[in-house]
């Protein structure tokens, strides 16, 4: 499944199901064309990652404090590679957990690993142009 953490007032931790079905009309449809059209209006961070990972076990927080850090310029989502085989195998995802940054405009930029937190940070700048946000 695809979830996405959405900012609220009181919450920016809420999650939202998404099927691929639904990611290819929303976002991208990637069983169309392979050349890349993201359909979105704000820069989006995919985590692919799994429920038996460990190093992704470990990064859900990190991408939870993100979330809530950037709700206003980034969406993150969260892609479980064992429901979502066809999107993984797309996105070439063959070890977890994998970051994918979507710019609004431009190619998707791809990250392997557990990354802490300051090195997200930094790609979000580099990648989106969003400057890293005050601790």
């Amino acid at each position: 499944m695809l979830s996405v953490v959405h900012c609220s007032l009181s919450h920016a931790d809420e999650v939202r199901y998404l099927t691929t079905d639904e990611f290819k009309q929303l976002f991208f449809d990637f069983t169309k064309t392979n050349q890349w059209q993201y359909k979105g209006e704000k820069p989006c961070v995919i985590d692919f990652y799994t429920t038996w990972c460990g190093p992704c076990k470990r990064l859900a927080p990190i991408m939870a404090e993100l979330a809530e850090d950037y709700c206003d310029q980034v969406v993150f989502y969260k892609v479980d590679t064992d429901r979502e085989r066809s999107m993984a195998y797309f996105f070439g995802i063959s070890s977890i957990p994998q970051i994918l940054f979507v710019p609004v405009d431009g190619q998707p930029q791809l990250a392997r690993g557990l990354l802490p937190k300051e090195l997200l940070q930094r790609a979000i700048s580099e990648i989106f142009g969003i400057p890293t946000t005050n601790e």
